[in-house]
């Protein structure tokens, strides 16, 4: 619905009109509802029109300022109950005036605004690092621009971006100093690419669940690849990395996850504040901090861009290198941070933040068990404490004891029933969203140890697509409780075992196929079985009608 009387700028409508993320949406003078909320919307036509605009008795009417038919009706939607979402505009008009002098009036301020420049400087995000920033959005923009004028869409750019780092990762794997050269380059161009395909559904409004999911998956898929392709360039020239290339995915991982915990933890949380919060405020009002404490979490691009560079420079094993010391820095950072923000803030955190750390725990049919019929642990500190007493205690066998022992299986068993223990009660403590990170350095350490002391032929590559398809499903879980619609079904996180029946999985395959070339093939057929469990109920789900639209618009990856 639109008033005839509307004056105002093009992109004020799109934004108002043509978004599909919401139910309903309005700018002054115009409405658009989406299907779901149609029949509302006929109903709110009948009450404008048998009573002017007036809300029904007993009904409460947000209080709007448009009070032209569009307006009026808009009001009524979220008197329904239907939110109505109305944009900031900013420096955009859109206006009804009401005589010639108001209408000259915003016609004024329509030619005063290019209406073309805001929209291009919407398209980037408004949070974003430094290397984006300056060195990749001041012209990714005007590429995203360009590709909406001749058609294209943001998943045809996501996938293209996602196939110039498969070839980039494919002219790592030749292992030549001409590969090397290559892949760095194609790796930054599949960066551009990436911010391009985000600018692009900014600029001209395309969102869609489809592009959500590449968008959530993408970004992880080309960097671990870009990782294995790595790892195959260096063992073509006799450097065998596939350790550090599946260290460096575990702890980016690990950091992901510790991100997500947190985020989930406090997304609704009472009385959610702080000193530390307080002062990172004040930092943020300094420019120069703002940049560098962005800097130093070494975000996408700065890290893409490490990559690339030291790829066409140095090794594989000088980046690998680069890597785990720069992530690691950045984990103690941020995790640091973290910590000391919950530790100094009063907030009551509410039964979907328990639910939501408990779905990013993924604890498989046994720890449900022993939690359901074990003894449950009191106390605020108990669960972060006992999961990592197991997490560690599960580790430090892994390293400590001579591999194919049956003691590793004995701690194996012990990390099952205490990270059981962890999550026997809801988790609502002040460091509870510590446990999903826990559990995650667990499993993926456990099976980087064992296949590093396996000194068995392409056991490592073997354990990096396993911890690839594992990582993939915890990826996917986090994206799902973002969009609102919870984890994945129970029956998919019994199937593939959870965290800790995986665990002692791969500690039982250890110790039968001790030394020998089978537990290669044992780890491969877990990769796999995880891998196709995970992915055709993920492109299902994605792909169908009912999945959320979820866009990552603040928080640099």
């Amino acid at each position: 619905m639109v008033d005839p009387r509307l004056v105002g700028h093009v992109h004020a409508l799109r934004l108002g009109l043509t978004d599909p993320r919401f139910p309903a949406a309005a700018v002054p003078g115009a409405l658009t509802a989406q299907p779901e909320a149609r029949p509302v919307l006929v109903r709110a036509l009948g009450t404008a029109a048998d009573s002017g605009g007036a809300a029904a008795p007993g009904t409460t009417v947000t209080t709007v300022t448009d009070h032209t038919l569009p307006g009026r009706v808009a009001g009524l939607l979220d008197a329904e109950g239907i939110p109505v979402q109305r944009p900031e505009l900013g420096s955009l008009v859109a206006a009804v005036p009401s005589d010639a002098s108001a209408r000259a009036e915003a016609e004024s301020a329509v030619a005063a605004v290019d209406d073309e420049a805001v929209r291009l400087r919407s398209a980037v995000k408004s949070r974003d690092g430094f290397f984006t920033t300056f060195f990749i959005s001041p012209y990714s923009r005007y590429i995203a621009r360009w590709c909406a004028r001749r058609g294209l869409t943001p998943n045809q750019v996501t996938t293209a971006s996602l196939l110039t780092a498969l070839i980039a990762a494919g002219s790592a794997a030749t292992g030549t100093r001409a590969g090397f050269v290559a892949a760095g380059a194609l790796l930054l161009l599949s960066f551009v690419l990436d911010c391009t395909d985000g600018q692009l559904a900014r600029y001209s409004l395309q969102y869609s669940t489809l592009g959500a999911w590449l968008d959530a998956t993408f970004d992880r898929a080309k960097e671990y690849a870009y990782y294995a392709g790595l790892a195959l360039g260096a063992a073509r020239g006799g450097d065998d990395v596939w350790a550090l290339a599946l260290g460096a995915m575990v702890l980016q991982t690990c950091r992901h996850v510790v991100d997500f915990s947190f985020n989930e933890a406090n997304h609704d949380a009472v009385g959610n504040s702080s000193p530390t919060a307080a002062l990172s405020d004040r930092l943020d009002s300094v420019g120069w901090t703002v940049w560098l404490r962005r800097m130093i979490v070494l975000p996408i691009g700065e890290r893409w861009a490490m990559i690339a560079v030291l790829t066409a420079a140095t090794t594989p094993r000088i980046v690998f290198y680069a890597l785990l010391v720069g992530c690691a820095f950045a984990a103690c950072y941020t995790t640091a941070g973290r910590l000391l923000r919950s530790l100094t803030r009063r907030a009551e955190r509410t039964d979907r933040a328990a639910q939501a750390l408990a779905d990013l725990a993924d604890s498989g049919p046994l720890a449900q068990a022993v939690a359901a019929f074990g003894p449950r642990l009191g106390g605020s500190w108990n669960a972060p404490v006992t999961a990592l007493l197991a997490g560690a205690l599960m580790i430090a066998s892994a390293l400590s004891q001579p591999f194919g022992s049956w003691h590793t299986i004995l701690a194996a068993v012990v990390y099952a029933m205490f990270s059981s223990m962890a999550v026997s009660r809801p988790l609502k403590g002040t460091l509870d969203w510590l446990v999903p990170p826990i559990f995650r350095a667990a499993e993926y350490c456990t099976i980087l140890i064992l296949a590093a002391r396996s000194d068995v032929p392409g056991a490592l590559p073997a354990a990096f697509g396993l911890v690839s398809a594992v990582a993939y499903h915890h990826y996917d879980t986090v994206y799902r409780i973002r969009g609102g619609t919870g984890a994945p079904p129970r029956w998919l996180v019994r199937t593939i075992g959870g965290h800790e029946g995986r665990t002692l999985v791969v500690a039982v395959l250890a110790a039968v196929l001790t030394r020998h070339s089978a537990f290669t093939t044992a780890l491969a057929v877990c990769a796999a079985a995880v891998a196709l469990v995970v992915l055709v109920e993920s492109i299902r789900f994605w792909v169908s009608s009912g999945a959320p639209a979820v866009h990552d618009e603040g928080e640099p990856a």
